[in-house]
């Protein structure tokens, strides 16, 4: 008899990943983001002033992806571009006011999304559940790149653990 695939880890994440995706689309549409562009604001609040391809890289996707985004958030006024006065070839983008105002709404859906996400689950056991996320990403090839200041226990043991 095969196994319930059901049961496992892999599509519990998955559909996890699916419901958190859908509702954060939800959210977003109301302000007139699409799925993506959340990011990138919050990208440009961290550090304005970005190149192209220094979007894409951040952001880990394809630069025609990124233009496409840019021309989209320059269109409802929430970016502009302008040629950087060192090298014309490049354009840098920054964020109007308005989308300043945008990624505010950005991080406040955030940090909503995460409480009803993670609603019933204590600190211990959200710790836990970080470490164990980004052991899967690099198992599965893809180092997040982003190390808590809680990643001193070695992570082999709390999954051996669990």
């Amino acid at each position: 008899m095969a196994a319930d695939y059901r049961k496992s880890v892999t599509f519990r994440l998955t559909r996890a990943s699916r419901a958190y995706r859908t509702r954060a689309a939800q959210r977003m549409t109301a302000y007139g983001i699409h799925p993506g562009q959340d990011s990138l604001l919050k990208t440009l609040v961290e550090a304005d002033a970005q190149t192209m391809g220094a979007l894409a890289s951040a952001l880990e996707v394809r630069p025609p992806t990124i233009t496409k985004m840019i021309s989209r958030l320059s269109a409802q006024g929430l970016v502009r571009r302008e040629s950087s006065t060192d090298d014309a070839r490049l354009a840098r983008v920054y964020l109007t006011e308005e989308g300043r105002a945008r990624a505010e709404l950005v991080e406040k859906t955030w940090i909503d999304l995460e409480a009803d996400a993670l609603s019933g689950i204590d600190a211990k056991d959200r710790k836990k559940l970080r470490k164990l996320l980004r052991r899967i990403e690099r198992n599965l090839g893809h180092d997040p790149g982003v190390e808590d200041e809680d990643e001193t226990e070695p992570v082999r043991e709390v999954v051996a653990a669990g």
